[in-house]
């Protein structure tokens, strides 16, 4: 039988507290791995969004990136030569040179791994999460989870059935305003929460008429495309670049509903108590009276997407009593405004606290404990994303079920829960 380093690491720490009794558990680990141990870390993806993954994760105290990986020779060089850098500085461990792949199985393969860090565009997420948990491995993923509804729920099941540790890079959850936004909304402080807006954004319309361009020496176009539809390459394509780029195909991921909105719905999930649910219904722009796309929850509660917040907050929670208002770089702001500085009380439900969302991630490896954004809750916000997008695609009214995840009113709706996949590319390859 094989036994990945983690699972030994975990066996021996154990062994050793049960014969020996002189050590605190804290110092032995409740997970997989001990605290004492330093954890490998390997990042698949080396675009745009893995830089700030990378150098943490290189330079942290329990942490060293120990393999990197993409299809991009040039992306796969820079992200070594960065690991490397680092970790000549480093004066608590020797220098190891970083090893290069260009297949994440090969990566996922090496039992020296015990966590793997997922950077690539959306559409590869599951795959390369769902091979990696299988394996014993710990998984930080970016957000949004998934591509679509069906490999979403795939991937939470997994993680759920092998007991794994994954964490969404929805890092929103790890900002104090944005805790205590959620906490405000969740104790009732606004009273009833009738309406809720967010800006999300827009992007560019999708090209249609990309010429055909010459692949790079040394990109893998076909392995980036994976899953998805072949297309002639043309860079725009495949480019990494917040405000268009591969973000501006539906083939890729969800567009905004899954880059900008996968961070605000995520929180609005947090602060309505609904991480293990979702909304009910789904309507696109110009329609149920609104001119603009939103979500509804049973109870009523309203999600409006780029329906304008007051004094250009990114979310605003309008209840019954007063408002919360919510962004980045800590701007919160509350009707009344006592409430934005107020302690809350002893008996007041509380949210998990974490101030840095990749720490946090780390800590549930190290030592066993929950962390702030684990599969299912991952999944369900991402299914937000994604119902969201196939209603405004649609033009249509899309009613969801979220105890048995199917569409109840709409067979277009339903087939797009889940999309074929280009051969080789199946899930579990």
């Amino acid at each position: 039988m094989k036994i990945s380093r983690r699972k030994f690491l975990g066996n021996s720490a154990l062994a050793a507290m049960l014969s020996v009794q002189v050590l605190p558990s804290r110092l032995l680990g409740k997970g997989g791995t001990a605290p004492s141990q330093m954890l490998n870390v390997a990042m698949i993806g080396n675009g745009l969004i893995s830089e700030g993954h990378r150098k943490y994760f290189a330079s942290s105290a329990n942490t060293r990136v120990c393999a990197v990986c993409d299809v991009h020779a040039q992306h796969l060089k820079n992200a070594k030569d960065e690991v490397d850098n680092i970790a000549r500085g480093r004066k608590d461990i020797g220098f190891k040179e970083c090893d290069t792949y260009h297949r994440y199985q090969d990566v996922i393969a090496r039992d020296d791994v015990d966590v793997v860090c997922i950077c690539t565009p959306d559409h590869w997420h599951v795959a390369i999460a769902l091979k990696a948990i299988e394996s014993g491995k710990a998984v930080y993923v970016e957000k949004p989870m998934s591509l679509t509804v069906r490999e979403g729920r795939a991937l939470a099941d997994a993680v759920k059935k092998t007991g794994g540790v994954l964490q969404v890079g929805s890092q929103q959850r790890s900002e104090w305003a944005f805790r205590k936004a959620a906490e405000l909304v969740r104790n009732g402080y606004i009273g009833r929460v009738t309406r809720i807006n967010t800006m999300i954004g827009e992007f560019p319309p999708e090209p249609k008429d990309l010429k055909e361009e010459p692949i790079p020496e040394g990109f893998d176009y076909d392995m980036w495309l994976g899953q998805t539809p072949w297309r002639p390459y043309n860079h725009f394509r495949v480019m990494g670049n917040y405000g268009s780029g591969w973000r501006c195909f539906y083939e890729y991921g969800a567009r905004k509903e899954g880059d900008w909105g996968a961070h605000h719905f995520d929180i609005i999930q947090w602060a309505l108590g609904m991480d293990n649910s979702g909304p009910v219904d789904f309507f696109p722009p110009n329609s149920d009276g609104s001119e603009h796309r939103h979500y509804r929850y049973a109870d009523g509660i309203t999600v409006f997407v780029n329906a304008p917040a007051r004094d250009n907050q990114m979310i605003q929670f309008i209840g019954e009593e007063g408002e919360v208002l919510v962004s980045r770089g800590g701007r919160i702001s509350t009707t009344p405004l006592r409430l934005a500085s107020m302690p809350l009380k002893s008996s007041d439900t509380r949210l998990h606290i974490s101030n840095d969302h990749r720490a946090d991630f780390i800590n549930a490896v190290r030592f066993g404990s929950d962390n702030i954004c684990p599969a299912e809750i991952g999944h369900r916000s991402a299914t937000i994303c994604q119902l969201s997008s196939i209603a405004l695609r649609l033009g249509e009214h899309v009613k969801w079920d979220p105890k048995t995840e199917n569409v109840l009113n709409n067979a277009r709706a339903q087939a797009m829960l889940s999309r074929p996949r280009r051969a080789p590319y199946y899930l579990g390859v």
